[in-house]
């Protein structure tokens, strides 16, 4: 990393503006990483703007600079303007451009793009590549990188609450195979800023809608177990969300349920799109050593982690949970 840090550092002294850039519908680590740079810039005296292809969910609302972030959807000729005045963008937490959706078009032919991200098989736009698949989220990278410039002086409680956020959040609260001593050393300095971890902790998971709560209780009405293979699935349709009035983010971690059954070791949720009809969105789970990634990957057309994983299907939700069951029954880690 230490190369990369010393082309960072030049390429931030020839640059007076700056993107920082999430990847569609943004979750925990792409705000926590993304705004946790963005206030590092800030004490470097740099001037950045985050951007954000969509809003994010509402349960984030209360993170340090969330008033800052601009979203394209929301005014896509702001958004543009500062991308098109940038002279050195910043993708956050993903590492391929159509995961920003429209917004790729207007990055794709910037000359100077960092990318700073945890996931497999990273597509080669950028010039400065901080990827590394093996680190539980991009929020720890961003400290790794703060910490081998010589900064970590500079982590202030704004800064190291972004960055605990995410660290927590893309860990499944510090439980998933990612997790290494380094993340709780990493977690035990943040700790040491005066963060509140319980508030972070209660704002995330505990202070939830209604909505969310009845969609959790109809996801569970119709979680289904497949012994042999020590799994459960879920599903939520369209008049599902539209009944219980859904808002965005509130199926964040209802997968999850699925694995505190006894000898379950693979959760999955299908969920009709509100707005796309024929689109279905997959979240897989799992414990162990299970590669929810590599299933995702080979027949959903998705990715993720060894743990954590996402994917979609074009069609009917009862099509997809039929390739799910014919597809994890030949599935060979």
């Amino acid at each position: 990393m230490e190369k990369k840090i010393i082309e960072l550092n030049k390429l931030l002294e020839q640059s007076k503006k700056l993107s920082i850039i999430t990847h569609y519908n943004p979750d925990g680590d792409a705000i926590g990483s993304s705004l946790a740079i963005y206030h590092y810039f800030k004490r470097l005296g740099l001037n950045s703007n985050v951007i954000t292809p969509n809003i994010h969910p509402s349960f984030l609302n209360w993170i340090p600079g969330i008033d800052q972030i601009n979203i394209f959807e929301d005014d896509p000729l702001k958004s543009s303007k500062i991308i098109s005045e940038s002279d050195l963008i910043f993708t956050m937490d993903f590492n391929s451009l159509e995961r920003c959706g429209e917004l790729s078009k207007k990055i794709k032919d910037k000359n100077k793009i960092v990318m700073i991200d945890h996931h497999q098989v990273p597509e080669n736009y950028a010039v400065i590549n901080f990827s590394y698949p093996k680190i539980s989220s991009t929020c720890e990278i961003v400290y790794n990188i703060i910490e081998n410039s010589g900064k970590l002086n500079l982590i202030n409680k704004e800064i190291a609450t972004c960055i605990y956020l995410g660290m927590m959040t893309d860990t499944g609260s510090f439980q998933y195979n990612g997790v290494n001593s380094k993340t709780f050393k990493i977690a035990s300095d943040l700790l040491k800023k005066d963060i509140k971890q319980s508030d972070i902790y209660n704002k995330i998971y505990n202070e939830n809608n209604i909505s969310k709560l009845k969609l959790l209780g109809k996801a569970l009405s119709n979680l289904k177990i497949i012994k042999e293979s020590k799994t459960t699935y879920m599903y939520l349709k369209r008049d599902n969300l539209a009944d219980s009035n859904y808002e965005k983010g509130d199926t964040e971690g209802i997968v999850n349920y699925g694995l505190s059954l006894k000898k379950i070791e693979f959760s999955a949720i299908f969920i009709e799109d509100l707005e796309k009809k024929n689109l279905i969105k997959i979240s897989f789970r799992s414990k162990n050593n299970f590669p929810c990634n590599k299933f995702a990957k080979e027949n959903f057309d998705g990715g993720g982690h060894i743990n954590a994983a996402g994917g979609m299907y074009k069609g009917k939700i009862e099509n997809a949970i039929l390739k799910f069951k014919e597809k994890l029954k030949k599935f060979k880690s």
